[in-house]
């Protein structure tokens, strides 16, 4: 029996039973598509985050409050060491490596326009906001230094606010009067989106209003949630991040052997532990949804096992027309591999599909991998191939003179 009569011959079974092998097919259509889905948001929502971190600029160095450990290395709440606009003032002052110096004190207060309300991230920062941070506005203006001087109620909004409030455009609430806090400040400027929302919130749903005015009207007191630095360029970041490190240490008259009670980032480092974890998510949506290939290919192995008790006397008669032991096993192979091929070319279809459809009608951001597609194409050849060899060696082992007896 030739390789091309050994094909026709597994082909005509998995036609006569078409019913039987759609069915087997779709745990396989369901594990290929999971998994090219699954990968495809996992990709997507890293190079979403990296793109976002990148565009901040690789001379931005961000510093965070720490804590300070008590006996044993633990540190309570209290044990907190916050930055304080002393900080910043430090660094503003006393510096030779720092280009720009950016603090920014943030709470989540209510917004209200007219009769609507939203709740937003309201942050008290600098009048050099936009160039540190690498924004732009879509309207308007940003608030000037002597603004921030003089406490002025001044607010610019993000994007996703003007949404929040329902306004059909965002130049209908330019020059308007709000409220934050209860507090009435006027909208002068409009940022440009940054982007889609991510698990670490909403990047456009912010209002900046001078330090000075959240000082002292909004937020109360010196604490800082941040202080964003400049370097002059990425050669002299390890001499500014060292400079930083200095001359907080002064102001928060730490000893020396003490350890430091703040964090200084760069933006590698968020780059490197955001794309780690993003790597450990996408490969945990890829197992979870791989589990469903395996499910389909012990489906297979089922069927292909029923199929060979169903057609005994067929092999027997096989057999004893002169079809060897290896045919046999070929054939039903063969028939396995089909319905994985198969099904894994309907699956990346339907998963490629149903990334589209993710990223047009819900927003999310999804990127389709040739890597993605032939790892799961390879997988699912590789599941016809194991889960159908038992069944096709318990055909070929069949004795031919009890499968002419088989009823």
């Amino acid at each position: 029996m030739l390789l091309g009569e050994i094909l026709a011959v597994a082909l005509g079974a998995l036609r006569a039973n078409k019913l039987r092998s759609c069915l087997t097919m779709l745990g396989i259509v369901i594990g290929v598509g999971a998994v090219i889905a699954m990968i495809a948001i996992g990709t997507g929502a890293q190079t979403q985050i990296q793109a976002r971190i990148a565009a901040l600029g690789t001379t931005l160095l961000t510093v965070n409050a720490g804590q300070q450990r008590g006996f044993g290395g633990v540190a309570s709440a209290t044990d907190r060491a916050p930055l304080t606009l002393d900080d910043a003032d430090a660094l503003r002052d006393s510096s030779r490596f720092v280009a720009a110096v950016q603090p920014e004190m943030e709470r989540r207060l209510s917004f209200q326009f007219g009769n609507k309300n939203t709740q937003s991230s309201i942050i008290g920062t600098t009048a050099n906001y936009l160039t540190v941070r690498k924004v732009k506005l879509a309207a308007g203006r940003m608030f000037t230094e002597l603004e921030d001087a003089g406490k002025r109620r001044v607010a610019v909004i993000g994007p996703s606010v003007v949404e929040n409030l329902e306004i059909a455009a965002p130049e209908l609430i330019l020059g308007q009067n709000v409220r934050i806090r209860g507090i009435q400040f006027e909208v002068i400027g409009i940022l440009e989106s940054k982007g889609q929302s991510s698990p670490f919130g909403n990047p456009d749903d912010l209002v900046l209003i001078p330090l000075e005015t959240a000082r002292f009207r909004t937020h109360g007191g010196r604490g800082l949630r941040s202080i964003s630095v400049l370097a002059p360029s990425e050669e002299l970041i390890p001499q500014t991040t060292a400079e930083i490190q200095r001359i907080l240490r002064r102001t928060h008259k730490l000893r020396p052997g003490r350890p430091d009670n703040f964090r200084i980032q760069n933006q590698s480092e968020f780059l490197v532990a955001a794309a780690d974890n993003q790597k450990t998510f996408t490969a945990l949506l890829a197992g979870i949804a791989g589990v469903s290939l395996i499910v389909g290919g012990i489906g297979i192995m089922n069927i292909m096992l029923v199929s060979v008790t169903e057609r005994t006397r067929e092999i027997g008669v096989r057999k004893a027309l002169g079809a060897t032991r290896g045919m046999i096993l070929l054939q039903f192979l063969i028939e396995a591999v089909v319905l994985c091929i198969l099904g894994g070319i309907i699956g990346i279809l339907a998963g490629g599909g149903g990334a589209i459809a993710l990223s047009t009608k819900m927003g999310l951001p999804t990127e389709i991998s040739l890597s993605s597609i032939v790892l799961a194409f390879a997988f699912s050849a590789g599941v016809g191939v194991l889960f159908g060899v038992w069944p096709a060696r318990r055909a070929a082992s069949l004795d031919p003179i009890q499968a002419l007896r088989y009823e």
